[in-house]
């Protein structure tokens, strides 16, 4: 029966590199060490990490997106610069419609949940307003506005949700105007 250390690392050289068949034998022996119990856990979680590092960072949308995002965020070039380095950027990295298209979704689902999470914020908090509490989580009355009501610690605290949840819709809504 054959162990881990029976695996021999890939044949490597400077002018060629292995080929696809001697990586999936590579990933199948790999496979099998695990289905056979040879790893552990932290084994498998340190397997699984260097992999998910290596493939989040050397994605192409990642390395074609992260180089105009360094020019962007570059504050020593002026805008002249900037664009000269933009226009030497296109025509480095090509985007395509797929990749521009991929990254237009995932913007727009952070706005889509940033805004979920501002109307449920708003909600929650109305609702905190509107809906009867037990005394005891009322806490204390700052301010009467008839003998027996008045305005809460609890409802101010519900404001404060409310308020915090429009400036999420706001800030999400509204584009960003850098400075420059």
């Amino acid at each position: 029966m054959s162990t881990l250390k029976d695996i021999q690392p890939l044949s490597t050289s400077a002018s060629a590199p292995p080929s696809k068949t001697e990586i999936n034998t590579k990933v199948r022996e790999l496979l099998h060490a695990i289905d056979e119990g040879w790893l552990d856990e932290i084994q498998l979680l340190q397997i699984k990490n260097k992999i998910g590092k290596f493939t989040s960072h050397n994605s192409p949308v990642n390395q074609a997106i992260s180089a105009f995002q360094t020019v962007a965020e570059d504050s020593s070039l002026s805008r002249l610069e900037k664009l000269d380095s933009l226009s030497a950027l296109l025509h480095e990295h090509q985007l395509d419609s797929k990749l521009s298209k991929r990254m237009q979704k995932r913007i727009w689902m952070k706005q889509a949940i940033a805004i979920i999470i501002g109307i449920t914020m708003i909600l929650l908090g109305f609702g905190m307003i509107v809906m009867p509490a037990p005394p005891y989580f009322e806490m204390f009355t700052l301010f009467y506005l008839t003998e027996n009501d008045g305005v809460t610690i609890m409802d101010v605290i519900s404001l404060l949700i409310i308020l915090i949840g429009i400036y999420i819709i706001i800030k999400t809504i509204l584009p960003r105007k850098d400075e420059d």
